[in-house]
């Protein structure tokens, strides 16, 4: 009875009633003739009894199947209890009135009457064994919650325990005390999927906390010289890298992404607002919400294939080495609004929703081939001070690079605006020439202003 499921009792209750009758039936316990013509005058007071039935069990019933809810089953009401005495007596009364029946036709009425008194009482003792049975059923399962909410607390209490000690870790001045912190905090998220994003927060708000990055000089150096401050930065570094090491490796799904590793921990959010991130590398890895406002990005950026289902923010980041979205695909909202991308960015066969670079710098080269805007690409009052190429990419809705500044050259070849006239370039400035997809939807007046078009000849 303690392994008994809630959700297959009902059925097996049934099934045994259902099987009671069919062995009544077979060894000619029951006259089904009779019974039938017993029952039928009687078809409005027996329905009543049934939905009576009914409601009893259902009420046995209920509070349990609510209990894994509110892990409390609620006490029998006294009415039920009432309801319950008053159908045994029913159908001690009922069984008995038709055997009385039955037995006016026997041989000997009197002995038959007898028997007929004596079954009945049977089977309305038989009608409370199956209520005191269900009431046992009832408490086997109370003790089964009682003994699950206490291995749940247990549990949970453990959890917090080594929750509150690995914080304590991170907050060491020690950096082999704060290292074995995030790995007992990665063991504990790896064993417990419901505090995985809490633990997520914790590394990123130690992420968040302010840090200068150590000098050029080894830490080996540093020793021998006595720097207690640098040692101590290239210190804070390592453990820095393991914290960005421990939330990219789980939040990567591997090869498969259908069927993710069982390292996966999926639909965690990541908030690494102002955090300096060194070497960072989320490619292939899949996030519901990322926020890297202000965050300042050293050393080489790679976001390869990498997923994001809900916005994503870089507003204001600052990118310092290289960095590639390539191939990246933003579900919603992507905006890199006033970032400085000092190096190199690549944001080719990229997949946007809506894409704001408003106000972006790009000191290097910026690649946009083969990328794909299926709402608006803002590119208002960006600055190009490198290459910036367009080639293949496409606009399913508009462009806007109202006052963008290209110093170099601007690539559009082949670039694809699916809504005619929709590229607002009104005010941009290119220095090697306005891209001859640009030229033919600006105004007259703004292609006086740019001087020469694509084909050499005056405006």
């Amino acid at each position: 009875m303690a392994s008994l499921r809630r959700d297959t009792a009902a059925p097996a209750l049934v099934g045994l009633a259902v099987l009671g009758a069919a062995v009544a039936s077979s060894v000619g316990w029951v006259d089904w003739i009779a019974l039938w013509h017993w029952l039928r005058p009687r078809a409005g007071l027996v329905l009543l009894f049934a939905i009576a039935v009914g409601l009893l069990v259902t009420a046995l019933f209920r509070g349990l199947r609510r209990a894994p809810r509110d892990r409390q089953a609620p006490a029998l009401s006294w009415w039920v209890v009432a309801g319950a005495g008053l159908v045994v007596a029913g159908v001690a009364w009922g069984a008995t009135a038709w055997l009385l029946t039955e037995a006016n036709r026997a041989v000997d009425p009197a002995a038959a009457r007898v028997e007929a008194i004596k079954t009945g009482l049977g089977i309305g003792a038989g009608i409370g064994g199956v209520f005191a049975l269900l009431l046992a059923v009832r408490r086997q399962w109370h003790q089964e919650l009682s003994a699950a909410d206490v291995a749940l607390d247990a549990a949970e209490k453990r959890v917090t325990e080594l929750y509150a000690k690995a914080a304590d870790q991170l907050g060491s001045d020690k950096a082999p005390v704060r290292l074995a912190g995030l790995y007992a905090l990665e063991r504990l998220a790896q064993n417990n999927a419901g505090q995985r994003q809490t633990i997520v927060n914790v590394l990123c708000a130690y992420l968040r906390m302010p840090y200068d990055l150590p000098s050029d000089t080894p830490a080996r150096d540093a020793d021998q010289d006595g720097s207690e401050e640098i040692r101590d930065r290239v210190q804070e570094q390592q453990v820095r890298l393991t914290a960005q090491r421990i939330l990219v490796d789980h939040v990567r799904p591997g090869p498969h992404p259908r069927r993710p590793v069982p390292t996966f921990w999926p639909d965690v959010d990541l908030d690494l607002t102002g955090a300096t991130l060194t070497d960072l590398d989320l490619s292939d890895c899949r996030l519901r919400a990322a926020r890297f406002d202000v965050a300042r990005f050293t050393g080489q950026t790679r976001f390869v294939t990498a997923d994001f289902s809900s916005p994503a923010r870089f507003v204001g980041a600052r990118f310092e080495g290289r960095s590639s979205f390539h191939g990246a695909h933003f579900s919603s909202q992507a905006s890199f609004a006033r970032a400085w991308f000092a190096d190199e960015a690549r944001f080719a066969f990229a997949d946007f929703i809506g894409a704001d670079f408003e106000g972006a710098r790009f000191d290097g080269q910026a690649v946009f081939e083969w990328t794909r805007f299926r709402e608006t690409g803002v590119f208002v009052d960006a600055r190009f001070g490198g290459d910036v190429s367009f080639y293949k990419a496409r606009f399913d809705h508009s462009g806007r690079f109202q006052r963008a500044e290209f110093a170099a050259g601007a690539t559009f070849t082949d670039t694809e605006f699916d809504l005619p006239g929709e590229v607002w370039a009104h005010g941009a400035k290119f220095s090697r020439g306005v891209p001859e997809v640009v030229w033919s939807m600006l105004p007259p007046e703004e292609t006086a202003d740019q001087g020469e078009s694509p084909s050499g000849n005056r405006a």
